[in-house]
């Protein structure tokens, strides 16, 4: 089966150009082509508006999910259908949301839905007890990746990290764990540390006991050297129980690594005596059905999985890797050794361990990461067209089907404590424009994560990718050179 990424993109020729995109003052987009986006929203999808405005009496934010927090009210979803998204007033949206990655086949595909309903129709969502495809998707993933060589399924990603961290210091005795600067992990107490940019530290966790954050620490994005010197410095205060990375690079590749930085960090850990563990949340089944582990052939202690483990149905989530480590998550039998405690009534119901054992199957009978990541690298070429065309200093790249558009740079800004005002105000203007393209790109039916990244599917033809370029160029159109803040 290939592999969704045809040529690995060259990671410092892309940190070159974001340097020189954020050594000038990011391009707004004109006036009066966002306020006929704005015109969009508030004219012409009038059932979205109502439903959010009373959805906020109720909900935080009016929406459930931080996805769907967008500029400026989020839009109420009606249908998903392969490429397409259709929203409660009938306007149809490129998909490149994909429920953030895990619907590698497009969205709602038929032939898994098919499948899951006989499912639901014959024992229902959920029992509480075993059932049947727990252990054939537990085998499918094995089958797929040899290093796990035991799974246990779980409800999120974040649940994932968090079990993958704590039978790490079970099995090591250590407590400190190291994770990539701007890297994402979830949102457990230990993790909420350095999001989105690398050295920010705890400037997102409010709430969150100082004393819970502790024993993380962070490496620089790219740089074996920051890595290694961090186990040093850990070696000498009880040693790093794991070293958490996502294998493509922080934020789904957002920050990119050199293709021989994996096989680097896993000698690194062999050297000091710590678990690897691959966060691959986002990557396992995107990449390919070997995960970025295999695409880079290396072999983690554990992975971590989420979203896509249950074909873009809930309870997405899992750990798997060396038997001797899964292992000391076993309940019941063996109750009366040292075992990392986890749980979750709802994970691995049938319903979801269904969906995805149903997914990796269609995902192989179709070769879908491969044309998945064909439809990327023709978003991606036409998109880095007409940045050229026009003469504008965004940065576009891609893992396969993981693509990325920066527009302003918004998560590369770097914190400066002693210029904390400076770096709050321009953090503040860069996102507010980045909310802005993002808010274009949807007026234009293109529905993005965050304005910045776009998950292809193998529903995207090339019909549907050259749609969406002529669709990003109407945007590009409106860049406002005299806009510049």
């Amino acid at each position: 089966m290939g592999y969704a990424i045809s040529e690995y993109p060259d990671a410092r020729a892309i940190y070159a150009k974001l340097g020189a995109l954020m050594s000038r003052p990011p391009l707004s987009l004109k006036k009066e082509a966002m306020e006929g986006y704005l015109a969009f929203y508030n004219e012409g999808c009038p059932k979205s508006k109502a439903k959010v405005d009373e959805a906020k009496k109720y909900i935080p934010g009016g929406v459930q999910h931080n996805l769907a927090f967008n500029y400026p009210f989020p839009l109420v979803i009606d249908r998903a259908e392969g490429p397409y998204l259709y929203d409660v007033d009938g306007h149809r949206y490129i998909d490149f949301l994909q429920a953030g990655g895990p619907t590698i086949l497009g969205s709602n595909d038929p032939r898994v839905r098919d499948q899951v309903l006989e499912v639901i129709r014959h024992v229902g969502p959920s029992t509480g007890l075993f059932h049947e495809f727990e252990l054939e998707l537990a085998k499918e993933i094995n089958r797929h990746m040899p290093a796990v060589e035991m799974f246990r399924m779980l409800g999120s990603g974040t649940e994932s990290v968090m079990a993958a961290i704590r039978v790490a210091r079970l099995a090591t005795g250590k407590r400190n764990v190291v994770k990539i600067g701007g890297a994402y992990h979830g949102w457990s107490d230990q993790l909420v540390y350095s999001l989105k940019s690398p050295k920010t530290r705890r400037f997102e966790a409010h709430g969150i006991p100082a004393v819970l954050t502790r024993a993380t620490r962070e490496a620089a994005p790219n740089d074996l050297g920051s890595l290694e010197r961090v186990l040093a410095f850990n070696r000498l205060r009880g040693g790093t129980a794991c070293v958490l990375i996502e294998p493509v690079g922080p934020e789904s590749g957002t920050r990119p690594v050199d293709f021989e930085y994996n096989k680097g960090v896993r000698e690194l850990c062999d050297k000091y005596g710590t678990l690897l563990v691959f966060d691959e949340v986002v990557t396992a089944f995107r990449i390919g059905l070997g995960g970025a582990q295999g695409y880079f052939g290396i072999k983690p202690d554990l992975t971590c999985f989420g979203k896509i483990v249950a074909g873009g149905y809930p309870s997405a989530g899992g750990l798997g890797g060396r038997r001797d480590l899964v292992l000391r998550m076993a309940a019941g039998l063996e109750s009366g050794k040292k075992r990392a405690y986890v749980g979750g009534t709802m994970a691995a119901n049938p319903l979801s361990a269904a969906a995805g054992y149903f997914t990796l199957r269609e995902i192989e009978r179709t070769d879908a990461c491969a044309v998945a990541g064909r439809a990327g690298d023709r978003l991606t070429r036409g998109i880095q067209a007409l940045i050229e065309k026009r003469g504008l200093p965004y940065v576009a790249y891609n893992q396969g089907s993981i693509c990325h558009l920066e527009t302003v740079g918004a998560m590369f800004i770097k914190l400066d404590y002693l210029k904390i005002a400076k770096v709050l105000k321009e953090i503040k203007v860069r996102k507010g424009m980045m909310e802005a393209y993002g808010a274009a790109y949807a007026a234009e039916g293109l529905v993005t994560l965050a304005g910045s990244r776009m998950y292809t599917s193998a529903a995207d033809t090339d019909a549907v990718i050259d749609d969406a370029i002529a669709r990003f160029d109407r945007v590009f159109a409106n860049a406002d050179p005299e806009g510049a803040l």
